[in-house]
């Protein structure tokens, strides 16, 4: 299993998930491989969280030969994907590749970037759309955004997701970058959540961006800026 505790995250390390965040780091990855790049890297995600919090169970099949047992994954038809948009679309789409059968549910929200950071460090967060399914006991929740970087979007977005609903089983915020100070601030907020990252990067600079990070991943991904 490729998933290392890292103390407020866990830390998955496939050997395919870094290669593929160094790439999305590149300055010089444009944005078709950009966004492949984010489809690529959701898709190991799911796997490593399939394989690192989901049970088996073992099932008799029959071959074109004789019966025999085998492994099932228990709980597939369990979860519900959280898409936060606009730049965990395609890292969404990697996941759904994993979890073909989940739930899906829709969050627009954004930071005020004019408003600036406070003296906490967080940003004023808009919430605009919010399109969720039910939440069962039994439900493994992922909550997916490529960047949680002061962790303001990311608490907000979760006091929607968990706002009149049963705790899940496992609820995951998943993270391509992450920073420090947003991995503090989403654990004190919410502290049932799983933390998952592929990198946890040095710091924020003063205008809030994981550094070294990888960018706006939304406007890389869209081209919504040159």
């Amino acid at each position: 299993m490729a998933i290392e505790d890292r103390g407020d995250a866990s830390l998955i390390t496939h050997a395919l998930a870094t290669d593929m965040l160094t790439q999305l780091r590149d300055v010089e990855t444009e944005q078709v491989a950009f966004r492949k790049g984010l489809v690529k890297l959701g898709r190991i995600c799911g796997y490593e969280i399939i394989d690192g919090a989901m049970e088996t169970e073992y099932v008799s099949v029959q071959t074109p030969l004789t019966e025999t047992m085998g492994q099932r994954v228990k709980g597939l038809d369990d979860v519900v994907i959280v898409n936060v948009l606009r730049a965990a679309t395609p890292f969404v789409e990697g996941l759904l590749k994993a979890f073909p059968r989940a739930r899906q549910g829709v969050i627009s929200a954004s930071r005020d970037e004019a408003a600036g950071m406070d003296d906490d460090g967080e940003f004023p967060i808009s919430v605009d759309y919010v399109k969720l399914p039910d939440i069962e006991p039994e439900d493994t929740v992922i909550v997916a955004d490529p960047m949680l970087a002061t962790g303001s979007t990311m608490c907000a977005v979760l006091e929607r997701v968990l706002e009149g609903q049963p705790d899940p089983e496992h609820l995951f915020v998943l993270s391509a970058v992450s920073a420090p100070e947003g991995l503090l601030r989403v654990n004190e907020a919410v502290p049932q959540a799983e933390l998952l990252t592929v990198a946890i990067d040095e710091e924020l600079d003063d205008d809030g961006y994981i550094v070294p990070g990888l960018g706006d991943a939304g406007d890389r991904a869209f081209r919504t800026t040159e």
